[in-house]
């Protein structure tokens, strides 16, 4: 086993629906890897294939190097899941949740476990069918967290969670990561996935469109490139800007009141820097593309 986490031509049907349609992903150890898409791309599908809750219609997976089809208990042991709805016993207490979960692994770090109960600031006395989806959401974040585990998975983890909690997840993902384990981020928080992640896969109707380290699919994205001066400044440059890059898909020349913003490939910034500093302006901006401009840009691109 090279990966942790591998995935190939995966395929699965819902009738005649493709929930799954060839997708691929690979997941290094070790990592956080965040995993990107719009509602109904497939997101979730793959995750309970990783889990051997789907069988699959085509295609292969590995998981700490077994077939979750045929050893998923054995699998499962090493994995923690947190699910993007969380349904738990009504009428357990949050301790009792743990309790349970806990058993159903049968390993358990309860010194872990009673650290994050009091940093997501959970009363585990009271029933569950008087927590909030908040609360409900934290006791399945502590269950996981807590578990000696390799594997965490999260599907949408921080759903109902307020801002300080969001935090203390975050905090929870750096020192899971720190301690050797390998997290998959299903996430639809574009900067929580920004923050944390050290590898991204962005799929599209259940297939792959992008996958590899964020840093290395920035080129994806336009940098933006903000030009100030007065007005009778910037009007030379502007005209050189447009008769070099129009009908250009690689650069975008808009206006914003006084300012030119251009938005170019990592390619076309030399040049642009070299035509403002040769026009003798001083105020310039240069912004690296966020993952949000990536995976808006990617995304319109594989729309056209």
């Amino acid at each position: 086993m090279s990966h942790p986490i591998e995935a190939h031509g995966l395929v699965k049907y819902f009738g005649s629906l493709a929930a799954l349609d060839g997708l691929d992903l690979t997941v290094q150890a070790g990592s956080v890897h965040g995993f990107l898409g719009p509602n109904g791309s497939g997101k979730s599908t793959t995750i309970r294939a990783l889990l051997g809750l789907y069988n699959l219609d085509d295609g292969s997976i590995q998981v700490l190097g077994k077939n979750p089809a045929t050893d998923a208990a054995a699998i499962n042991r090493h994995i923690a899941y947190v699910p993007g709805d969380v349904s738990l016993w009504p009428a357990f207490t949050g301790q009792q949740v743990l309790d349970a979960l806990a058993g159903l692994r049968g390993v358990r770090d309860v010194a872990r476990e009673r650290d994050l109960i009091e940093r997501f600031s959970l009363d585990p006395s009271k029933r569950v069918r008087t927590y909030s989806t908040g609360n409900r959401r934290k006791v399945v974040l502590i269950a996981a967290f807590a578990a000696p585990v390799e594997i965490l998975l999260l599907d949408e983890p921080t759903s109902g969670l307020d801002p300080l909690m969001e935090n203390v997840f975050r905090q929870c993902v750096r020192e899971a990561q720190e301690a050797g384990k390998t997290i998959l981020l299903s996430s639809h928080i574009l900067s929580e996935v920004q923050e944390l992640c050290t590898d991204v896969t962005i799929i599209r109707d259940g297939k792959t469109v992008e996958t590899g380290a964020l840093n290395d699919l920035r080129h994806l994205a336009a940098r933006q490139i903000r030009l100030s001066a007065p007005a009778s400044e910037l009007e030379a440059l502007r005209a050189q800007l447009t008769s070099l890059y129009t009908g250009s898909s690689a650069v975008t020349i808009t206006s914003d009141g006084a300012d030119i913003v251009v938005e170019a490939s990592d390619d076309d910034v030399p040049r642009v820097l070299e035509l403002a500093l040769g026009a003798r302006l001083s105020d310039i901006t240069c912004t690296p593309a966020s993952l949000e401009d990536l995976f808006l840009r990617h995304y319109e691109a594989v729309a056209r």
